[in-house]
């Protein structure tokens, strides 16, 4: 099976989600590294709906391959922080934990007690952005 890396093979902090033309001709391989994400960490329609910033009935619309829009600005930045977690904590753990951390409850004071996925659901963009620092600087890549 194909990892997420290798579907999602654009680094953020190079790109500019501002331009349209750039968004639609990336929306397609976020989705699907998005899907295989969802896919890898277990998590429900309404997880994955939540994540993105949309509705269950918009995600449900988006899920099946070739079902691609143009994402907007947002929700490219949110797969992207969110495939950097991914990517970050493969590098991290050698085995299963890696797709197991995202539901872990995580008595860290960025969690709160809760799953780093809750966290993030409630936290949006910046706290997307800072699980994904975390990871990094827990693995050494700071």
């Amino acid at each position: 099976m194909e990892s997420v890396q290798q579907a999602a093979a654009f680094p953020a902090e190079r790109l500019d989600f501002s331009g349209e033309l750039d968004r639609s001709r990336l929306s397609p391989v976020a989705l699907k590294a998005y899907r295989r994400l969802i896919e890898a960490w277990g998590l429900t329609g309404q997880q994955a709906a939540a994540l993105l910033d949309v509705s269950t009935s918009t995600w449900e619309r988006l899920k099946p391959e070739g079902k691609d829009r143009a994402l907007s600005q947002d929700q490219m930045t949110r797969i992207s922080a969110l495939v950097g977690i991914y990517k970050g904590l493969h590098l991290l753990f050698a085995d299963g934990m890696a797709d197991r951390w995202p539901n872990l409850q995580n008595k860290g004071p960025l969690f709160g007690r809760a799953t780093p996925i809750d966290s993030m659901i409630r936290g949006g963009i910046p706290q997307m952005l800072d699980v994904r620092r975390y990871v990094d600087a827990v693995r050494g890549g700071l």
